[in-house]
């Protein structure tokens, strides 16, 4: 579940180009980048609440309500906000992420990113 939110991370990067403004500029974009979200965001809904425990400053049910926002109620999504999320909150969730990561690797006896014994 942790590579699918890092792929979910790195392909909204690559679509965006590093900047969310990008988003505004191309509906090819902004559908890739929501469609990444929503996964994104299904799958940090099925992290155990063990591990969403271990990173408190992640707004975990946002990130959920976020999910419902993005598939039910796509005709209100603000590209505003969207690009808000993009430049404010995922970065942090990267950098929480990876120490997911790195955990779950010490665990493992695996280092980040290796594939599970």
């Amino acid at each position: 579940m942790l590579d699918d939110i890092a792929e979910r991370l790195r392909r909204i990067d690559e679509f965006t180009q590093g900047t969310a403004r990008t988003i505004e500029d191309s509906l090819l974009v902004q559908d890739a980048v929501l469609r990444n979200l929503q996964t994104l965001s299904e799958s940090t809904s099925r992290l155990s609440e063990a591990i969403k425990d271990t990173e408190p400053d992640i707004p975990w049910e946002d990130i959920k309500s976020f999910r419902n926002v993005v598939t039910h109620d796509y005709l209100k999504v603000d590209l505003d906000i969207v690009r808000r999320v993009i430049e404010n909150d995922l970065p942090p969730l990267a950098e929480a992420l990876a120490r997911l990561a790195e955990r779950v690797a010490e665990r493992l006896g695996t280092r980040p990113g290796s594939p599970v014994p």
